[in-house]
């Protein structure tokens, strides 16, 4: 039951996966559904770290926020996990453990995703000062 609750409320992208690795199958599958439904969140997190680290991404160049965003999201222990944690707990037990085989790609790969949508929502970053 739950696992269709939850493939129900995803985005259904139309992504075809017929040539693609395993890896590349969950993340087209899995990843980027539930990425898309939780951009917004994603985002408003995101924007709370910015805020709490008093503003200094917005004295950065625009060339400069994006590498920022990059670090953070790699380097930031507690960022990273917070931000996997609303992708991952949106899993269904069976993509938990499709998740679990192969941890370390699926991890960059979506880590990598995180980076990317995070950065392309970087115009809605407004310094609210």
């Amino acid at each position: 039951m739950r696992s269709q609750q939850l493939s129900s409320i995803r985005p259904n992208l139309e992504l075809d996966s017929s040539q693609s690795t395993l890896a590349e199958q969950f993340q087209n599958q899995t990843l980027r559904p539930i990425l898309k439904f939780q951009n917004e969140l994603l985002v408003a997190a995101f924007r709370a770290y910015i805020d709490k680290r008093h503003g200094v991404f917005f004295q950065l160049s625009a060339k400069d926020r994006l590498g920022w965003i990059q670090h953070s999201v790699q380097k930031d222990q507690s960022l990273r996990q917070m931000l996997t944690g609303m992708v991952l707990g949106h899993f269904t037990l069976e993509e938990w453990a499709t998740f679990q085989i192969n941890e370390a790609e699926h991890s960059r790969r979506l880590i990598q995703m995180l980076i990317q949508r995070l950065q392309s929502a970087v115009e809605s970053f407004k310094n609210q000062d």
